[in-house]
Formats: structure tokens, sequence, C-alpha cells
């Protein structure tokens, strides 16, 4: 894939990713031809924010996990109403990173 494509993706999709990957993505990107181009374009990506925002108003509900695709974790949390609270606030601190994570893999196993 062309530079000024690989940027121009990476800019507009920055908060969606570990900082640390960045290099990694950018050279996957750049190795990458032209025919998986709107592959990479067509993976769907889970935005950190709202979903620190979900974890925080729904998340004793269990509905973040749900929506991160923990299934057993998200009965879990809506049968015991988050573990009595400890594990949605554990939830509160690690939703954005593993929300990143996420659209790593994600996008890796486009690639």
């Amino acid at each position: 894939m062309e530079k000024e494509k690989v940027g121009l993706y990476l800019m507009a999709n920055m908060k969606y990713f570990p900082g640390d990957k960045l290099p990694l993505i950018r050279e996957k990107l750049e190795n990458l031809d032209d025919e998986r181009y709107l592959t990479v374009f067509s993976v769907e990506l889970k935005d950190p924010t709202t979903m620190l925002l979900v974890s925080v108003f729904l998340g004793g509900l269990g509905i973040d996990r749900f929506m991160m695709g923990d299934i057993g974790l998200g009965v879990l949390k809506l049968f015991t109403f988050g573990l009595c609270g400890i594990l949605t606030i554990i939830d509160w601190f690690t939703i954005m990173k593993r929300t990143k994570e996420s659209n790593y893999l994600q996008l890796m196993m486009a690639i």
C-alpha cells in the first residue's frame, strides 16, 4: 500500500490502536498489496471512549463485556451485578486498553 494511504489511515484511526503497536501496523500496511486495501478499511473498529462510557453507565449489567465478545463474563456480571461492583470497577480501568488490543487483533487477522 502507498505510504500516503498508510499515513492517512493511521492518522484517522490512531485512537483505536495501542500506541506501542503503531509502528508494527505501519510496517504491515506498507508491505500490504493493493488487493487487500479494501479489507483493511472494512475492519469494524470499536471506539475505546464509547466503550468506557458504556462500561461506566451499563457495566454493572455486563453490557460492556457483551459488546467486547466476552459473553461468559457478561452473563456473570449480569447475574451478580458486576460481582457486587468489584468487576465493574476493574473494567472501568481496563476497558480502553482491552478495546484497543481487540481492534489491533482484528486488524492483524484481516491483514
